[in-house]
């Protein structure tokens, strides 16, 4: 049973203003530098895969957040592995760590997709290279589905710029999620703390294209969904399930002072 492991410190940019704390949406790009490091490890990382015509692209995304974020410049530990394989399909699961105790974990779907053709290959290369660990974080893979949409909430357009883009010049997924958050009314977002967050990933976007993220009810008062469109195809899909908080005001006082939790 093989898993890697990955320590990180919570940087500055990666925090939100409130609380101090790691923002969710940068813990999911811990996720994914720990998946490039882990695939680097069995020289399948993204420049292993250039003179194949290959490159990895994540179809889906879900984290579920089971206890309290750490604080900027504490460590935390990333554990991957992957889970499953079928013909087309690489997935991955995790459990991120702050002082050895699980506060986030989910799992993720992977393609190797042919630079030409643009289509997934089958995974017979990887199965050669990582071994299996069956554990499952959430349970059984399941195609994410995003619940029906009731009244639209409000709507924004993006256009993408070079700080949106990644290294294959491609919208980097994390722009996605950005999108979808400043779509959300600003009260709500003060009052409110993400719990879980799934992402279906359906069409690439590019440097100058506009997006339209719209943001809807759903029959869940607590569960948002987000279509963000580019000339009327579906770029990805978002759900997400958030609680109230108990306080929204800051931990932090000046001088620098973090109030000990209770």
């Amino acid at each position: 049973m093989q898993k890697y492991k990955k320590s990180y410190n919570v940087i500055l940019d990666n925090m939100d203003l409130v609380e101090y704390r790691l923002r969710p949406i940068s813990a999911i790009m811990y996720l994914q530098d720990a998946f490039a490091r882990y695939t680097a490890t069995k020289k399948m990382a993204a420049y292993d895969l250039f003179s194949k015509n290959l490159y990895w692209v994540v179809g889906e995304f879900n984290i579920e957040i089971v206890d309290s974020f750490p604080f900027w410049s504490e460590e935390i530990k990333v554990e991957i592995w992957i889970s499953e394989l079928t013909k087309l399909k690489i997935y991955t699961d995790y459990n991120i760590y702050y002082k050895d105790n699980v506060f986030a974990k989910g799992n993720a779907c992977w393609f190797l997709i042919d630079s030409g053709s643009k289509r997934p290959v089958k995974t017979d290369e990887v199965s050669n290279r990582f071994e299996i660990c069956s554990e499952l974080t959430l349970g059984e893979h399941k195609k994410f589905v995003l619940p029906e949409i009731k009244e639209k909430i409000a709507e924004i357009e993006h256009k993408m710029n070079l700080s949106d883009l990644d290294f294959n010049n491609h919208v980097n997924n994390k722009s996605y999620i950005n999108i979808a958050e400043m779509t959300i009314p600003e009260e709500y977002k003060k009052t409110h703390k993400l719990k879980q967050l799934s992402i279906r990933f359906n069409q690439e976007s590019f440097l100058n294209d506009i997006l339209t993220c719209s943001l809807f009810k759903t029959d869940n008062p607590n569960i948002l969904a987000y279509k963000l469109m580019k000339d009327g195809l579906s770029i990805c899909e978002i759900c997400t399930k958030l609680e109230k908080k108990n306080d929204n005001t800051s931990i932090v006082t000046y001088p620098l002072d973090i109030k000990q939790e209770k």
